[in-house]
This record gives structure tokens, C-alpha cells and sequence, in this order.
């Protein structure tokens, strides 16, 4: 039986992909932004037909600058066998009706690709029948695909397929998984997913323990510096600034999670382990609570693509953390850096 678990985990993972699926296609990059222009740098390295769809703004003039053909939204997509929709959650659904949708209706063969599981996922764009709806969310920042590419190394990305109208869509998943640099190198995987998982994986992390971790060190800055009389930059310092953290996350992605534990001290370890067992059921409370609102829907009536009270919720919310004092202390020992 462990057997038979191990096989299915193992063929969920892909390391390779056929770029001669796209060899004589040309793909339409929308929106070039971090992820669109690192994307549409490499396919083109890799030698496909790459051309980009942008309104005119600094990025269309980004474009133009790397050598790339810049057209609308809608002409990139009528010029296209391929588009790979790289725009905000927020943004794309508007984009889509208006310059995508009328243009896709009776193209049989088109393939839609997305980096994001969230459109779909909640059913904010809902692509025709005859078109191919895949799934290429890379697991990387823009500038981290192309610092793996210059050093010829891969990157993990999951793959999905929502519509599969040739009978080839997850086999077009992995031709542009390749030809994005993500697989058929070194260090590179693709794992077989789907965008409910991909929204849910996403918005979960940025529903509990990134947000926990925020709190966490607004909290530890509060208590040394109000209590104790702490240096602030002294708390800034410990708590991210040295790099010490971008370290330890660092370690664990090349290691492994448990692993980078052994390059701390014994104190270190022992109060990571404990405390951690301490915090664990109230962390679990918080998963499963947002987990649901995530599964259910219920996260998008705080937020999604059309509700303007979200924007206003964020933006006040920026606000008042652009003024807090830890970030203020920030802001100082930034610039005492030389870093601003």
C-alpha cells in the first residue's frame, strides 16, 4: 500500500517537457510586468515566437526596449496561437472580457494559460468550449527566473489543465513549463496539480502564516522596545533586517524545512521544537478556519477583482502600517544602511 502512495505521489512530479509543441506557434505574452517579462525572456531565448500585449504605459515601453513586438491586448491575442494571461487577479477578469473574450469565442486550438488558479479557480473568467485551459504558475519571482536561467537552472512550477479541448492540454503545460525555464533542468520540477489546489495553496499562505508572521514580529517590536527598552534598531536588526532570516529560508529551500534546523545551536533548536509544539493547535485553529473560507468561496466576498470596499480596506490598511513605529524605526535605519 505505501508502495502504491509513493508511485502516485512520484508521478504526479514532472522533470521534462516537449518544446517542439511550440516550435511553430507564436505566444502572446499579456502584461509585462515581473512575471511577464521574465517569462517572455526566456521562451524567446529558448527560441519560441514571443510577442507582448500591454496597454501603452512605462511597461509597454519596457518591452519595446528588450527587443520585443508590442501590440494591444486584443491584436496580441488575434496574432497568437497562445496567450499566457501574467496580469494581476484583480485586473484580468476586466481585461478578459474586454479584449480577450470576444476574440477567443470560435478559435478551436487556442490555448489560454494562467499563472494563478484564482480567476478560474472562482469562476471570474470563464474561457469558451474548443479552447485549451491550462495552468503554468511558477513557484519563483520574476528576477528568480531569470537569475536561474543565467546560471542554466530550474525552478518548481504546478501545472493544471481546467479544459481539455485538443486532448494535448497537459502536454501544452509542460512545453511552456520548459520553455519558461521552470523543467528539463537542473533543480527544475513540475508538480501535477489543478487551480482549486493552486488558489487554495496560495491563499491559505497568505491567509495564516504569512500574516501570523507579520504579527509576530509587529508584536516581538512592540514588547522588547515598550517593556524591556530595546533599541529599535537593535529589534529591526534581529528580526529581519541582518538577512539572517532570508538565510534560514534560503537553507530551507535548499535542504529541506527540519534540516536547516541542524545549522542552528542546540539552544536554538530546542526552543524552536518546544515552543512551536506550544503554538501548534492554535495555529492548526487558524488553518482550518481559513481553509474553509478559502474552499468555500466565502474569501472572495472580501475580496475579489470587482468589489471596491476590498481596495478600500487595503489601501486604509497600508496606511496604517506605513505609519506604525516599527515602521518608522524601519525607514530610519534603512537609510542609515545606505539601503534607501
Amino acid at each position: 500500500m505505501r508502495e502504491d502512495h509513493r508511485d502516485q505521489q512520484t508521478s504526479r512530479l514532472v522533470f521534462d517537457g516537449d518544446l517542439g509543441l511550440l516550435r511553430d506557434r507564436t505566444v502572446a505574452v499579456i502584461g509585462y510586468g515581473n512575471q511577464g517579462r521574465a517569462q517572455a525572456i526566456v521562451l524567446r531565448d529558448n527560441g519560441i515566437r514571443v510577442i507582448v500585449g500591454n496597454i501603452r504605459d512605462h511597461y509597454w515601453d519596457r518591452a519595446v526596449k528588450d527587443g520585443f513586438e508590442v501590440y494591444n491586448i486584443g491584436d496580441a491575442v488575434r496574432r497568437a496561437d497562445i496567450a499566457l494571461l501574467l496580469l494581476p487577479d484583480e485586473i484580468a477578469p476586466g481585461v478578459y472580457r474586454e479584449s480577450i473574450e470576444p476574440l477567443i469565442n470560435n478559435r478551436r486550438g487556442f490555448i489560454l494559460c494562467f499563472a494563478s488558479g484564482y480567476n478560474i479557480a472562482y469562476g471570474f473568467i470563464k474561457p469558451p468550449q474548443g479552447v485549451d485551459v491550462i495552468m503554468v504558475a511558477p513557484r519563483m519571482i520574476g528576477w528568480g527566473i531569470l537569475e536561474r536561467h543565467r546560471q542554466g537552472r530550474g525552478y518548481p512550477v504546478l501545472i493544471g489543465v481546467a479544459q481539455d479541448s485538443s486532448g494535448m492540454a497537459l502536454e501544452y503545460a509542460k512545453a511552456i513549463a520548459k520553455g519558461i525555464g521552470a523543467i528539463g533542468l537542473p533543480g527544475g520540477v513540475a508538480v501535477i496539480s489543478s487551480f482549486e489546489e493552486e488558489a487554495l495553496l496560495d491563499l491559505l499562505s497568505e491567509s495564516t502564516w504569512s500574516p501570523m508572521l507579520i504579527a509576530a514580529m509587529e508584536a516581538y517590536f512592540d514588547v522588547v522596545t515598550e517593556n524591556f527598552g530595546v533599541s529599535p534598531e537593535a529589534a529591526i536588526l534581529e528580526l529581519y533586517a541582518s538577512g539572517e532570516l532570508a538565510e534560514i529560508g534560503r537553507a530551507m529551500a535548499e535542504i529541506g524545512f527540519y534540516e536547516q534546523l541542524k545549522l542552528q545551536s542546540r539552544t536554538s533548536q530546542f526552543l524552536h521544537l518546544t515552543r512551536a509544539r506550544n503554538f501548534y493547535k492554535i495555529a492548526r485553529r487558524i488553518v482550518e478556519r481559513e481553509a474553509l473560507k478559502i474552499w468555500s468561496g466565502k474569501i472572495t466576498r472580501e475580496w475579489s477583482p470587482d468589489l471596491a470596499s476590498g481596495r478600500v480596506i487595503l489601501e486604509r490598511l497600508l496606511r496604517i502600517a506605513m505609519r506604525s513605529r516599527m515602521a518608522e524605526y524601519e525607514d530610519r535605519l534603512y537609510r542609515a544602511l545606505g539601503r534607501r
